[in-house]
């Protein structure tokens, strides 16, 4: 596997300017964030009304482990769901370069890739924090992964070798040895880049159809899943505009648009989705009003009533906001707000969307931004809070 591509990702602008050092607390003797159940369907409620809960919620921070000034595993905290306060809570020891988290849907096991040559992914019980096992992923540097709604498959994407994969999930929330891994060939590399690099494997929201958005290639491809035997049937490939380099998809509510972030030249597209065929088509290049300056889009979120996105702006270390017009065709550049970090790598909403979390790498530290459900706003909610090698935050 030529690394090169790997390293880019990992490394590029991330850890060239040093990493602030900092620690949660040891895992030993430290109580575990209290369990959170499932939160009812996301309906087109707006986060201005949706119902905030009391107490503390569960956050769970992903970190590179071999990186210098990195994490001892998968940071445990909690935060109030009212103030946005992150508390530190202590360290899941034994999962080695834990950089993105997904739960299942009854919200009772953690899974996390393990980027590195060998990847893997990773599951953990929550209620004792016991880690149920690893498995081989069949490719390097695993950099996203999904539960499929259904719970039963966990999906993931390879960067490192640009291949996607697929493992059974047991009823106990461990997993089983892979079902598929697709590596892709088709079409060539884009400009720069020395061959595929698998991004991120989702799920469309009507269910029937999963995507991998692939960096190296410039498309979104398009499988069936057999929900039976796990496998994957591709039907479709979406095409950006050569050198685009996307990275990250996400789905407008009603389910028939979606939004791209394009990492390599600074630009979003909206593109339109066919729920019967699955297929994806990628409209004109946006801009990210971030200027001219090299700066790395990562991720691209939408509000559950479908009326604003938000995009992670790691050079320009900005979120951009945008209006979403026209039923989810249209992106509408409304402008930035500082992120109050370095090196946005990753960001998500609480479950009610009323709490807006930024992981930013390069300062080792999690921002986090009230939303305003009226008009879309981001006002920031308390001080950062450290976390070695920020790079995911999963608040449930």
């Amino acid at each position: 596997m030529d690394s090169g591509g790997w390293s880019r990702r990992r490394f590029v602008g991330a850890l060239a300017g040093g990493v602030a050092a900092a620690a949660l607390p040891a895992c030993d003797n430290s109580p575990a964030p209290a369990a959170t159940p499932a939160p009812e369907p996301e309906a087109s409620t707006s986060p201005s009304r949706a119902r905030r809960p009391s107490g503390p919620r569960p956050l769970y921070l992903g970190t590179y482990t071999s990186a210098e000034g990195g994490g001892k595993g998968i940071g445990l905290a909690t935060y109030d769901a009212a103030t946005g306060r992150i508390t530190g809570a202590g360290t899941i020891g034994g999962v080695g370069d834990p950089s993105y988290l997904a739960i299942h849907p009854d919200r009772r096991t953690l899974y996390a890739v393990d980027e590195r040559d060998d990847g893997a992914v990773t599951a953990v019980r929550l209620s004792d924090r016991k880690v149920l096992g690893s498995r081989s992923t069949g490719g390097a540097a695993p950099c996203h992964l999904s539960v499929h709604p259904g719970g039963r498959w966990l999906l993931s994407a390879n960067y490192g070798s640009g291949s996607v994969a697929v493992h059974p999930i047991d009823a106990s929330g461990a997993l089983g040895e892979r079902s598929d891994l697709v590596r892709h060939t088709s079409p060539p590399p884009g400009p720069g880049q020395e061959g595929p690099h698998a991004h991120q494997f989702v799920t469309s929201p009507d269910g029937g159809h999963v995507l991998a958005v692939d960096l190296g290639t410039d498309t979104v491809y398009t499988y069936r899943l057999d929900d039976k035997a796990g496998t994957l049937s591709e039907v479709a490939q979406a095409h950006t505009r050569p050198g685009a380099g996307p990275r990250h998809l996400t789905f407008h509510p009603g389910g028939r648009y979606a939004y791209l972030a394009n990492e390599v030249d600074n630009t979003v597209a909206v593109c339109s989705y066919d729920a019967a065929s699955g297929r994806v088509e990628v409209g004109e290049a946006q801009s990210t009003g971030t200027g001219s300056g090299t700066s790395y889009p990562a991720q691209i979120l939408v509000t559950a009533d479908g009326r604003y996105a938000y995009l992670a702006n790691r050079g320009h270390n900005s979120l951009t906001r945008y209006a979403v017009e026209a039923d989810g065709a249209r992106l509408r550049l409304l402008g930035t707000v500082p992120v109050g970090g370095d090196f946005p790598r990753q960001i998500a909403f609480s479950p009610e969307g009323t709490l807006l979390f930024a992981a930013n790498q390069k300062s080792s530290t999690v921002t986090v931004f009230s939303v305003d459900g009226a008009n879309g706003e981001l006002r920031r909610a308390g001080e950062s809070f450290p976390s070695p090698v920020a790079v995911c935050a999963l608040p449930l």
